[in-house]
């Protein structure tokens, strides 16, 4: 009597095309967060070069260069990902990452 694997092999081969995607997936994810973070950190020293230094939301006391830069902080995180410089970047480096 002959067994039939075909199936089987079958599963097996689609749980690892299936596990191999997730882990694309999870890559994607992964390079899309960092090329968020970048962004980030561009759209951060722009704003610290560009945001006037008399600015009456941080008057002047001890710790107005830590409030400034908590603010830039939130801000460039909030902007990011809408730049379009991540998205550039992302592409970029999945295309080359093949």
């Amino acid at each position: 009597m002959k067994i039939d694997n075909s199936t089987s092999l079958m599963s097996m081969e689609y749980s690892k095309l299936k596990n191999n995607l997730e882990k694309k997936d999870l890559d994607d994810k992964k390079l899309k967060e960092l090329t968020d973070q970048f962004e980030a950190f561009l759209i951060k020293k722009i704003l610290d070069i560009s945001l006037p230094k008399n600015d009456p939301l941080f008057p002047k006391d001890a710790g107005d260069k830590i409030y400034r830069s908590m603010y830039n902080d939130a801000l460039s995180s909030q902007m990011s990902g809408h730049f379009g410089f991540s998205e550039l970047l992302y592409n970029f480096l999945k295309e080359n990452n093949k």
